[in-house]
């Protein structure tokens, strides 16, 4: 079978359904941000050996299987659950932000505020289809917080002093 069938050469693609849509369509828009994203999470797996990250990259497949209307239930509240008590562990580790924090440092960390803010479009994406799950909102929402975290327990491993927003 050839990689290539033509069918979307119109600016149609099918949905998991079958249901044909425009390519502009919001949901082809954010499944297509989370496969972006998940794209930068597996160049950020190779720079940063992350077991956590597997399970991210997965989760976000069965978002994009959700966003492209697949049955089922793909994101939990056990997912969103998870991710709060990543966070809460990662919290405890570093020092509270009193300035907002400019992305860079090292290309992973660079690279955890890409996963950020690619994230953050995914999330309003989402706010863009009508009958939206918000429970799989709430789990993008704590994944671009995630990432931030993620940014700053990577800046604090490498001893590398945060680049600070100035006014």
């Amino acid at each position: 079978m050839k990689i290539y069938t033509k069918t979307g050469d119109k600016g149609q693609t099918s949905l998991a359904n079958g249901q044909r849509v425009s390519k502009t369509d919001v949901r082809i828009a954010a499944y297509g941000t989370a496969d972006e994203l998940n794209s930068v999470v597996g160049l950020l797996r190779s720079k940063l050996d992350d077991q956590q990250f597997a399970w991210v990259q997965n989760k976000l497949f069965n978002l994009g299987a959700y966003l492209a209307g697949a049955e089922g239930e793909w994101i939990n509240q056990i997912d969103v659950t998870q991710l709060e008590q990543w966070m809460d562990e990662m919290q405890a580790m570093v020092q509270p932000q009193h300035a907002f924090v400019l992305p860079g440092g090292s290309e992973s960390i660079a690279l955890c505020h890409v996963c950020r803010t690619i994230t953050r479009r995914l999330e309003r994406a989402m706010w863009q289809i009508d009958g939206i799950n918000e429970l799989c909102v709430q789990w993008v929402n704590r994944l671009s917080d995630y990432w931030f975290l993620k940014a700053q327990i990577e800046t604090q491993r490498a001893k590398i002093t945060p680049f600070y927003w100035k006014k």
